[in-house]
């Protein structure tokens, strides 16, 4: 047993909060310093999200001190499944990564609206059929893609703290007012 694991079983999800809590401050990285959060700058590292498909919301820890957590993972595998053909399939953990130093650098308690996680094939293509923004071979499908809108936050604004963790690709969509965050090759574009 780990170090981690041991500490863990002795706390229960509300200590962890706390503990999230305490740290968030002093761990919460800037502009300047969010490719140090993602290289493990932070204690621990946090998604909250609400689905607008599905109805379903997500606040979860899914790393402490260097290491994922199991059961928090299959939680956002879930959260993140294709909610059209009910699939679900294992998301990047630098996808996820990105996310979450974007949030925590808007400095925002709001959590994401997901739009799109994982895609199955069959998906993007009846999606490509009806849209030509939606790539052949799209990130989505392997699980290492989303597409989030925040109330609170303009595009230009979520884009802006994605594209300052320096990994990974960020679109704007401004005709359907979400952002688009993957963890392929470094690019930027305006869909």
């Amino acid at each position: 047993m780990t170090e981690v694991s041991a500490t863990l079983r002795g706390l229960s999800r509300r200590g962890i909060l706390r503990a999230f809590a305490a740290t968030a401050v002093a761990a919460a990285p800037t502009f300047s310093n969010a490719a140090g959060f993602l290289r493990g700058g932070g204690d621990i590292r946090r998604l909250k999200m609400y689905n607008g498909r599905t109805g379903e919301s997500l606040d979860t820890i899914y790393w402490i001190e260097g290491n994922y957590i199991k059961d928090a993972k299959k939680e956002i595998d879930l959260f993140f499944r294709d909610w059209r053909r009910n699939e679900v399939k294992t998301i990047d953990f630098r996808t996820l990564d990105i996310m979450a130093a974007s949030h925590n650098l808007m400095d925002t308690s709001e959590p994401y609206m997901l739009l799109s996680g994982y895609r199955s094939p069959q998906t993007n293509a009846m999606l490509r059929a009806r849209s030509g923004g939606v790539a052949k071979n799209s990130l989505h499908m392997k699980g290492q893609a989303g597409d989030l809108r925040m109330s609170s936050r303009t595009i230009y604004q979520m884009a802006k703290a994605a594209q300052s963790c320096q990994a990974g690709g960020v679109g704007t969509y401004r005709g359907s007012n979400f952002v688009h965050m993957d963890c392929g090759d470094t690019r930027t574009w305006n869909g």
